[in-house]
């Protein structure tokens, strides 16, 4: 059966950037629109529907509903609100309304205080605008950017943790959402890194999930809460990114699932893109001598949970500190000797294995 090619969607910048164009034609034409032409980051051009569109005497309203595509994130369904008043000032004020994290710490690449208006949406919104004014007696804007239910949307993502207080950021470099690859996220994993590192943190932890985070505070009390971040599938990217941020040590801190890819050196753990390996598994259970009728059995398990549960009646479960060496081994590789740890728990956060990396270890050479 063929499979259904997955549908793209928009990012909460480039529906900003439709959004506020929109609200400058209105207020130029003086009349409602239905829909707006816009041009995507990636010089795309795509056509919205408006929700909104209002217009008084001194300023206009448009919104659009955020469509993920096949990837809902839980802006899916947002809707992404302009007001924009017209002047004669020469230039752009960008302002966060309703809805709009508002920056409170350090380390994201805006300045403290400003709405959480990312880079490129920020680029975007100001060449919309400016777009529409050519030709017309103005030649700056002030424009509000909000998102009504915002706030709640926000307690679904990291932003909180990461000063980012009240609401949602406004993201998206390209301005399409690729089903899958969730780029939001892979933003929100780099900037926490950036964040830790600008508060001093010099060790992370990085987790699968918010399971395995909570399970990782416990284990780790004196951590810095800034320090523990979730990456998600994208254990690559932390490692990347602890790289590149100058961070000395890494602990990955996940369940016997995840962990397992990674031992198998897949650093990209989405559930559709990789199953566990439990050949490699049965492997690493040979290559500490356990009985051949055990390794047979992990070979034919269901899942990483049973892999687990056999090594346990088998009295061989120390098959999981190897893992975790492996994993550590495998993340040092990948990020060009990095000092990793690796932590694996149970699903009631119980420890069932782990390698604590010493001092020095992993170092390496520049890449090959």
């Amino acid at each position: 059966m063929a499979t259904k090619e997955l549908r793209e969607g928009f990012t909460t910048g480039a529906c900003s950037a439709a959004a506020a164009k929109a609200a400058v034609r209105v207020l130029i034409l003086g009349r409602i629109i239905k829909e707006i032409e816009t041009t995507l980051p990636n010089k795309r051009k795509v056509t919205f529907e408006l929700k909104r569109c209002e217009i008084s005497e001194d300023s206009a309203v448009c919104s659009i509903i955020k469509d993920a595509g096949d990837d809902p994130d839980c802006t899916h369904g947002a809707e992404l609100t302009a007001k924009v008043k017209l002047n004669q000032e020469n230039k752009i004020v960008l302002k966060g309304g309703e809805g709009v994290a508002v920056v409170t710490k350090a380390g994201l690449g805006l300045e403290i205080g400003e709405p959480a208006i990312n880079p490129v949406p920020r680029k975007n919104i100001t060449e919309m605008i400016l777009e529409e004014l050519i030709g017309s007696s103005f030649s700056g804007a002030e424009v509000t950017i909000s998102v009504p239910g915002g706030q709640e949307m926000a307690k679904k993502t990291m932003n909180e943790r990461l000063g980012l207080i009240g609401g949602i950021s406004i993201l998206g470099t390209t301005g399409i959402v690729k089903p899958y690859s969730t780029a939001a996220y892979k933003a929100s994993v780099i900037q926490a890194i950036q964040v830790a590192r600008e508060y001093g943190e010099q060790c992370i932890i990085l987790t699968t999930g918010g399971k395995s985070e909570k399970f990782a505070m416990d284990l780790l009390p004196n951590m810095n809460e800034i320090a523990f971040i979730q990456v998600g599938d994208f254990i690559g990217t932390g490692i990347k990114t602890a790289i590149k941020e100058d961070i000395h040590h890494v602990i990955i801190v996940g369940m016997i699932g995840k962990l397992s890819k990674m031992a198998d050196g897949v650093m990209m753990t989405h559930r559709g893109g990789s199953s566990v390996n439990t050949k490699m598994l049965s492997n690493i259970a040979r290559s500490l001598d356990i009985p051949e009728t055990v390794c047979s059995n992990i070979e034919a398990a269901n899942t990483a949970r049973h892999v687990l549960d056999i090594c346990k009646e088998s009295g061989h479960f120390y098959v999981t500190t190897r893992i975790c060496e492996i994993v550590s081994e495998n993340c040092s590789k990948h990020g060009l000797g990095l000092r990793v740890s690796s932590y694996m728990v149970d699903f009631d956060g119980t420890l069932l294995g782990k390698f604590e990396a010493p001092e020095g270890w992993g170092i390496k050479g520049e890449a090959e």
